[in-house]
């Protein structure tokens, strides 16, 4: 299947330019955008903010997650970035509603999810911020294609088309350190299509994530080494179809604390995607990726190697098919239904600390699926707008096993897991109301599913010394919430919104201390999260200012097993979070910018034993324009030097990126 969709991919440019020409009078004019339907007239009754590609190439990092940073409460489970931290702890969530590393955001590239189908993890080393178009962040639970899994929200990442990034880009840039990062992208147009090749490498030293007092001999930096290559392509098929497909391939290695700590992230992807705009609009797309990641944990004792997670492969495949039909003025309805399945095994070796030898070999994995239908409706009247929508969702988890031989190869544990399954049924609506004057007023409200992942179902994992077990009888988590807010337009280039929130999930799975140095995933009874979500942004003359702020009081309500945890903030979440923008285009190409967030205090357990102290930074970015295609970038990261503890284990700390300067040269239209 890889095959076929690789050369529906290759084949693709190659119809677009088969197109014969048009004449004025034989034909319509035919505008193939590359993207998927626009969206819903409701959209905005929800929490949404959007970041622009001026913003999204400007990063200070050049990391789509310190993009995704602008908008205030998106966090990973770690402070730290795709450099210099262990991919499998890239989960994403929104609104505190954290508590372990999977995703509780739905992170959607062109449409298709990006999570890891065995982790639920996000790739962001892969996902390059010079292909992108434009991200829109929708807090909140979802029930739209894909809303399972969505229970703190939904970021929506769309690649930029041949327009946008010009026949021939690119950028060479290195840092302080010896880091280097180098990007190009051929983007031709075909006919009336168009081709998207890019690449990107970026290798590293990287930084001591050790503090100084803290470090052995065996200490090592934060050696990083990723790389990416994407092809995309779009053509029309009529003039109100079009065919897109894409490709996607990415490694990525790292080294965290220790020498031979080294850690791997690798996949392939391809996708196909049939949109039309006509009378009937539709969105028909079908996806398949194969991932895997491979960990050695090295003693903090001793220093050695003793599990070598060395391999996880795991597949991930699924389709949605959305239909928009006519039924008549003032509605927008979605019909539609979708499908993703998710198969994945752990193969690791745990080995004596003392004599080198093999203690154990384990395997562990099994499958889940989850085949949804959806429908939802916008109805306009007049000022107002209102919408409803349902989505039932019959979910599996089939196939589940563990098994572990000792170090001669005997069985120690064989184990396969019942079967499970059955159907959730969620639902979202919400309100959005014209009161003139620039003012708009909005009220949601909604409920969602998560399936637990293969990872926290079936594999242990281990940050040297405190051992953390999965949980093959974790239930779904089950989101109920609502908002209201406003958006104040007061002038064109001036906005701000205000949300208020209450979100809860029952049956949240987090990492439950049981015993020292032991923890086990485990459904609490709820993580609540009430808060606030401020945003601004303001254009006067050639200044652009954009600032978010989260204000989010979360706790757990817990009983029975979870009892202990009753009243405790779920770990990893601040209470408050922030980040403002100020940039200045004094002329064509040039740019000026600064970057201020600020991360509240927060807690590395799930005890509030140990703490992660607030942390505020500053970053800058400067282009200047050379000639019409060329230009200089210099990048600051954390000017200030700001200690940023990603990780507090009984006293033992890891650090997040020091200061760190850029300085390179871009090729592309400005």
């Amino acid at each position: 299947m890889n095959s076929v969709l690789l050369a529906a991919v290759i084949t693709c440019p190659a119809a677009a330019s088969a197109q014969p020409a048009e004449t004025p009078t034989s034909k319509p004019v035919i505008v193939v955008t590359g993207r998927g339907l626009d969206e819903t007239p409701a959209t905005p009754a929800y929490d949404v903010q959007t970041i622009d590609r001026d913003r999204i190439t400007a990063s200070a990092s050049g990391r789509i997650e310190d993009v995704l940073s602008d908008v205030a409460g998106f966090q990973q489970f770690r402070r730290s970035d795709s450099r210099s931290s262990n991919p499998s702890a890239q989960g994403v969530t929104l609104r505190a509603l954290g508590g372990n590393a999977t995703s509780r955001a739905l992170i959607l590239l062109d449409g298709v999810p990006m999570a890891d189908p065995f982790f639920g993890y996000i790739p962001f080393s892969a996902i390059v911020p010079e292909r992108l178009s434009s991200i829109r962040v929708t807090r909140g639970g979802g029930s739209g294609a894909f809303g399972s899994g969505a229970v703190a929200g939904t970021i929506e990442l769309e690649s930029a088309d041949a327009a946008a990034l010009g026949p021939v880009s690119g950028s060479l840039i290195a840092n302080d350190r010896g880091g280097t990062e180098v990007s190009g992208t051929l983007a031709p147009r075909l006919g009336s299509g168009f081709a998207v090749l890019s690449g990107r490498w970026d290798r590293g030293p990287g930084f001591f994530t050790t503090p100084e007092d803290q470090r052995a001999p065996a200490s090592a930096r934060s050696a990083y080494d990723s790389w990416s290559i994407g092809l995309r392509g779009a053509a029309p098929l009529s003039d109100q179809v079009e065919l897109q497909a894409r490709t996607l391939i990415f490694d990525d290695k790292r080294t965290l604390r220790f020498d031979g700590a080294d850690s791997t992230s690798s996949g392939q992807g391809a996708s196909l995607r049939l949109v039309g705009r006509g009378r009937w609009e539709f969105d028909v797309l079908a996806y398949v990726q194969a991932r895997d990641f491979s960990n050695v944990v090295v003693s903090s004792t001793r220093f050695v190697p003793v599990l070598d997670q060395r391999r996880t492969p795991s597949t991930g495949l699924g389709g949605k098919l959305e239909v928009r039909p006519p039924v008549g003025r003032g509605h927008v309805l979605r019909v539609g239904a979708d499908y993703r399945k998710s198969s994945g095994e752990l193969q690791e070796d745990a080995y004596s600390a003392f004599t080198g030898e093999i203690t154990a070999r384990r395997r562990a994995g099994g499958d889940n699926g989850d085949f949804g239908l959806f429908i939802e409706d916008d109805w306009t009247l007049g000022r107002l707008v209102l919408t409803a929508g349902a989505r039932a969702d019959r979910w599996t988890i089939s196939d589940g096993f563990f098994l572990e031989r000792d170090g001669a190869g005997a069985i120690a544990s064989d184990t396969s897991f019942a079967d499970r399954s059955g159907w959730d049924v969620s639902f979202r609506g919400g309100a959005l109301y014209d009161a003139r004057m620039g003012l708009a007023l909005r009220a949601a409200a909604y409920s969602g599913v998560r399936l637990p992942t293969l990872n926290e179902l079936y594999r242990p994992f281990v940050v040297f010394p405190v051992v953390t077990l999965a949980n093959e009888g974790l239930e779904n988590e089950a989101l109920r919430g609502y908002e209201v807010g406003f958006d104040y337009t007061p002038a064109q280039d001036v906005r701000f919104s205000l949300t208020a929130f209450d979100n809860k999930v029952k049956n949240a799975v987090a990492n439950v201390t049981i015993g020292p140095d032991l923890r086990q995933r485990r459904n609490v009874d709820v993580v609540r999260a009430r808060g606030l979500e401020l945003a601004a942004q303001a254009s006067i003359g050639e200044v652009t200012m954009n600032g978010s702020l989260a204000w989010t009081d979360a706790e757990v309500e817990g009983s029975g097993l979870s009892a202990g945890l009753d009243g405790m903030r779920p770990a990893q979440t601040p209470a408050l979070s922030a980040s403002a923008t100020i940039a200045y285009e004094p002329s064509p190409g040039w740019r000026l910018a600064t970057t201020m967030r600020h991360v509240g205090r927060q807690f590395e357990d799930d005890q509030e034993s140990d703490v992660l102290p607030a942390a505020t930074t500053l970053d800058a970015f400067v282009q200047i324009p050379l000639s019409q295609r060329l230009s200089l970038v210099f990048r600051g990261e954390n000017l200030t030097d700001t200690e940023i503890v990603t990780r507090n284990q009984g006293g033992s700390i890891d650090l997040g990126v020091p200061r760190t300067l850029w300085a390179g040269i871009r090729l592309g239209q400005w």
